[in-house]
């Protein structure tokens, strides 16, 4: 009863193959597949004409190493956050916004870090047997130390490019104030301007400019110079060019009362910085001129003092 059932069992496995090929073999009639419908609309390459090999890339070190860096960056900008913050930066930097090719400089910087840490630990592990544990950790945070580092200075050059700003701001205005008061449009008197003068806020009114040659609106560019450099005046300043330039409003007077308060305000922060100056310098003079002169007041006193005893 088993060898029947067996043979039994094979023939119908052998059937059902069979069929199986026999149908996967028959044509189908209906609807075409995606490549015989475009087939014939495209170009054929002649039979004598040589055919296209498409070759494998070879490897290449700069190669891996960009694909490792760009993914270091992705762990970094998911670890660290902040998008929205490093862009902001960035513009009021006067950099473009690339935020991954910010990541890739942190992770450099990190990794250049590590590096020096490793060298100096391991010097350090030869001549007096530092712990590995202690080292590993010293260059984790030093990687982590890099990383901030270049963090702080872009905003640190952001800050440094607001301050040069601020300080071209009430030239720029007046220079304005001038030009529309001498009869020249808005638009012209910007173009006057960028061409006549040097420095940060010059170089974001070409930028304008050139915006504004390339398709986009005069009010436009303006107001994406007011949203790159994020400062309170030069808003304002933007705010009277859109006005004047949508409605034709008068704009010498705004420009003059603008580059005066600008002026008022920057002497008013020399003046606050002028006092925090004053008492950082109380600093070396409390703590190292007054005891050398009290010391030198009092020790010939207590030398005849001793003699005398």
């Amino acid at each position: 009863m088993t060898w029947p059932l067996v043979l039994g069992g094979l023939l119908g496995g052998a059937l059902a193959v069979g069929v199986w090929l026999v149908l996967a073999g028959v044509p189908w009639t209906g609807r075409p597949d995606l490549l015989a419908r475009i087939e014939p609309y495209l170009d054929r390459v002649p039979d004598g004409a040589p055919r296209r090999v498409r070759t494998s890339e070879p490897w290449s070190l700069t190669d891996a190493v960009q694909r490792l860096a760009r993914r270091a960056a992705g762990v970094v900008d998911r670890v660290l956050g902040g998008a929205d913050s490093v862009t902001t930066r960035l513009q009021r930097a006067g950099l473009p916004p690339d935020v991954e090719g910010f990541r890739i400089q942190q992770v450099l910087w990190g990794a250049a870090a590590v590096v020096v840490v490793a060298v100096l630990g391991s010097l350090a592990m030869w001549t007096r047997g530092v712990s590995l544990p202690a080292l590993v950790t010293v260059a984790l945070s030093a990687g982590l130390g890099g990383m901030l580092l270049r963090d702080q200075l872009l905003s640190r050059s952001a800050t440094q490019r607001e301050r040069r700003i601020m300080a071209e701001f009430p030239a720029i205005a007046e220079l304005l104030a001038l030009s529309v008061t001498a009869g020249e449009g808005t638009t012209q008197a910007l173009d006057r301007v960028a061409r006549l003068s040097r420095g940060e806020l010059a170089g974001e009114l070409e930028t304008c400019l050139a915006q504004a040659r390339t398709g986009a609106t005069m009010a436009e560019a303006l107001e994406g110079m007011g949203s790159r450099t994020g400062l309170g005046p030069i808003v304002r300043f933007v705010d009277g060019l859109v006005v004047a330039i949508e409605r034709g409003t008068p704009l010498g007077e705004v420009l003059r009362a603008q580059a005066q308060d600008a002026r008022e305000s920057a002497r008013q922060d020399l003046i606050e910085e002028g006092g925090r100056r004053e008492i950082l310098m109380m600093i070396p003079v409390v703590f190292l001129v007054l005891p050398v002169t009290v010391l030198f007041a009092v020790y010939p006193g207590v030398s005849l003092l001793r003699i005398a005893v």
